[in-house]
């Protein structure tokens, strides 16, 4: 199958458009600023449910993806991440994504994941299953995306999913690069063998890049005779940068949510809930999870391990309320020095 082939020689900076605590509105103001400054790239979340019940947000992903491509003339824009497999059949994905591919050719990409209980069991009812099978439809979907991305009266008859005799009508001459989030060796050697991309977040221990994510991402490209640069290494870098240093820490509580484990929050359901989890951890706990500076020296530095890793696309996500003054912060004093350091 012809995918779209990642180029990965050169360095990309992006922005993360947080729907978790954001209107769709402010988002497009900020994405159109992103394009204005000189990002590269704009990926937004694609929530059910915010992380938290106060002051959170959920404007929908795909919505807000179209009304941004068509304010904006070249940036690349896509999800960070979408969940093809429970509340979304995989073959509306495609549809929606194809659509965009069409309006926006060479500038979308879908980028996946096996899904969390907050934003799926609260819009369906449905039981939470297991890792194993929310892989398993993870597979198919991808599976059954890419057959509607390239054929015609599509009969897909799947574990999990069915199509009879289904046609996408309007189809990028290319079809949209798909990047999936990986948080274990499993889903790195699964994303290894089959995606176009890479994903996943800043803040943990080197040794869990380093002895887990990347070795299984590498395993798993080589499994499938894929060379080590045929796929894109995108992080999430949480950064909290401002001129205040004391302001950059106090950023950080909205989303102090992200400083707790996947064991303490994958089976959430209750923003309200998720937001008393997060409510009870200490300043320090919470920031750990971010590079917290008023120096951009000092950013340059925190974010080179992530660079030596072999990280290719870096998108940056910032906690605190005021987007506008981060971006044209980040751009002016911050994203030239890295792209000299890492040209």
């Amino acid at each position: 199958q012809d995918r779209a082939r990642p180029t990965s020689a050169m360095i990309k900076f992006g922005y993360k458009a947080s729907a978790e605590q954001f209107s769709p509105s402010d988002l497009l103001r900020f994405g159109c600023i992103a394009e204005e400054v000189g990002f590269d790239s704009v990926f937004i979340s694609d929530h059910f449910q915010p992380w938290r019940h106060t002051g959170g947000h959920a404007p929908f992903s795909l919505a807000w993806l179209g009304a941004f491509g068509a304010r904006t003339s070249h940036i690349t824009l896509g999800t960070s991440v979408l969940t093809p497999t429970f509340r979304y059949h995989p073959s509306i994905v495609a549809q929606a994504f194809a659509t965009l591919g069409c309006l926006y050719p060479g500038r979308v990409v879908l980028g996946i994941g096996s899904g969390e209980s907050l934003n799926e069991v609260p819009s369906t009812g449905m039981v939470w299953p297991e890792f194993k099978e929310r892989l398993g439809r993870l597979k198919e979907a991808i599976e059954l995306m890419r057959q509607l991305w390239s054929n015609e009266r599509v009969t897909f008859s799947g574990q999990f999913y069915k199509t009879e005799n289904a046609t996408i009508y309007d189809r990028p001459e290319t079809p949209v690069p798909i990047f999936v989030s990986a948080h274990g060796a499993i889903m790195a050697r699964f994303v290894g063998r089959t995606a176009d991309g890479f994903i996943c977040t800043s803040g943990k221990a080197p040794e869990f890049y380093n002895e887990t994510l990347l070795p299984n991402l590498a395993q798993g490209l080589g499994n499938a005779n894929r060379p080590s640069d045929g796929i894109e290494r995108m992080i999430e870098m949480k950064v909290s940068f401002d001129t205040d240093a004391s302001r950059a820490l106090e950023d950080t509580r909205f989303w102090a949510a992200l400083a707790l484990g996947q064991d303490e929050k994958l089976s959430v359901e209750d923003p309200l809930h998720m937001e008393q989890l997060a409510a009870a951890l200490p300043i320090e706990r919470i920031a750990s999870r971010w590079i917290v500076s008023s120096e951009p020296h000092e950013q340059v530095e925190r974010i080179r391990p992530y660079v030596a890793m072999g990280f290719n696309h870096l998108v940056f996500h910032a906690p605190g309320a005021d987007q506008e003054r981060f971006l044209r912060l980040y751009a002016a004093e911050v994203v030239p020095l890295l792209r000299k350091a890492f040209a």
